[in-house]
């Protein structure tokens, strides 16, 4: 499944992997659920149990990416790296969740 067909179902869990203070001056996606780059490694456990496709997001894409990699060798099976929080929010709020 592509990106765009899991935005699209509308059954996801989505995780932004900035830092708390970036949250506080920028903003997130309702939903979303915060877990800094730098507590992935310590925290995969509530990221690899979720049982639906799972979307990473971060300010550009890069420390999503990052994650994304840790997660995948360590069994995600089934995630995305969404981007930049700004572009997915637009994304999402323009086509109700179709990419």
């Amino acid at each position: 499944m592509s990106l765009a067909e899991v935005l699209k179902s509308g059954n996801y869990h989505l995780v932004d992997v900035r830092e708390p203070m970036e949250l506080e001056m920028d903003g997130s996606i309702d939903g979303a659920k915060n877990i800094p780059l730098g507590e992935v490694e310590d925290r995969k456990d509530e990221i690899l149990s979720v049982e639906k496709p799972v979307v990473l997001f971060c300010r550009s894409g890069n420390r999503s990416g990052k994650a994304l990699e840790f997660l995948q060798s360590q069994g995600l099976k089934d995630g995305y790296n969404g981007g930049g929080w700004a572009e997915l929010k637009a994304h999402l709020e323009a086509n109700q969740g179709t990419f």
